[in-house]
């Protein structure tokens, strides 16, 4: 099958297309034809080195969609349409490929009003989303902040939020272009910060009020920032690092409204908490509350050109193989 592989993480160009054997199938194991995959941030990671756990060669990609061939039981039987999120593309072989070995407790089947190439770009942003909102407390009423509107975490929290009764879902851009192509896209809280600082923009849109909850996907600055725009008692969960993994803080931020910062670690998560945040995504995308948005679809030859659009491109949207 094709496949491609990173010999070494030393950037870009390790990245090769080549020929493995297809995969064979094992106890709780569904093979799936991929016919599209999600690019994210920690592919670059990985590819570029910085992520220690993962070894080379490796087949990047931790999330996709595809069709079932078999080993899915009635469950998923021969010729549903999937998707999934897992260990894959990080500590196995992973979606950019022809085939993939799945583990029946990852897939989830795909909405028929959801095509294969927006449907790779979900498990990763709205799992995510989900289960953050969820272990920060979030119920109807509340007032979320998700920085970086056009990212797969800002983008996901800011609609899960909104679908889910936030009396405020706020993101950010830092600039003026994205700005308003989110506001043609119907995100009508989105905080510029090229013209406003973000804490700012908050206090505008909620009156003085601050955000209950932030879920930050970002790191650097704009944790740092987004720590000065937390209400009285809120919290702010960090899950990314795509602009730095070191910043400075103030602490007042926290102390003065007894606020409270937490990390969350996807890959740490029980299957019990991924199949409840699966139940409500996909209730929510057959309703058309929540729609991914897809900046750009590759070839699968052009991986590496992919996963450079993404962290140098900086898109609105998500980018994806297709396989």
């Amino acid at each position: 099958m094709r496949a491609m592989t990173a010999e070494t993480f030393n950037g870009y160009k390790e990245l090769k297309l080549v020929d493995l054997p297809k995969p064979v199938l094992s106890n709780g194991k569904v093979l799936v034809r991929i016919t599209a995959a999600g690019v994210t941030p920690l592919d670059h990671t990985i590819l570029s080195g910085q992520f220690h756990h993962s070894k080379a060669p490796l087949v990047l990609g931790n999330e996709g969609a595809g069709v079932v061939e078999m080993g899915g039981g009635t469950d998923f039987p021969a010729g549903s349409r999937v998707m999934f999120f897992g260990a894959y593309g990080v500590f196995e072989d992973g979606t950019y490929s022809e085939w993939v070995a799945v583990g029946k407790e990852d897939l989830c089947l795909i909405p028929d009003n959801v095509d294969d190439v927006s449907a790779a770009g979900i498990p990763v942003a709205y799992l995510t989303a989900q289960v953050a909102l969820t272990r920060a407390g979030f119920r109807e009423g509340k007032t979320v902040l998700a920085p970086a509107i056009g990212g797969s975490i800002g983008n996901a929290v800011t609609q899960m939020a909104r679908a889910l009764g936030a009396k405020h879902a706020v993101s950010s851009t830092t600039n003026h272009a994205k700005a308003e192509q989110a506001k043609a896209l119907g995100f009508n809280e989105v905080i510029d910060t090229s013209q406003e600082k973000l804490g700012d923009g908050v206090r505008r849109i909620t009156g003085g009020y601050g955000a209950d909850i932030v879920i930050d996907g970002i790191g650097g600055e704009v944790l740092s920032e987004a720590l000065g725009a937390l209400a009285f008692e809120g919290s702010l969960t960090t899950l990314g690092y795509s602009a730095s993994r070191q910043t400075t803080i103030d602490v007042t931020n926290l102390i003065v409204p007894q606020a409270s910062i937490r990390s969350l670690n996807m890959f740490a998560q029980p299957k019990a908490v991924v199949a409840d945040a699966w139940n409500v995504i996909v209730s929510l995308l057959k309703s058309g509350a929540i729609k991914p948005i897809v900046a750009k679809p590759f070839p699968l030859p052009d991986a590496a050109e992919a996963l450079r659009y993404l962290v140098e491109g900086r898109p609105f949207g998500r980018v994806i193989l297709t396989i």
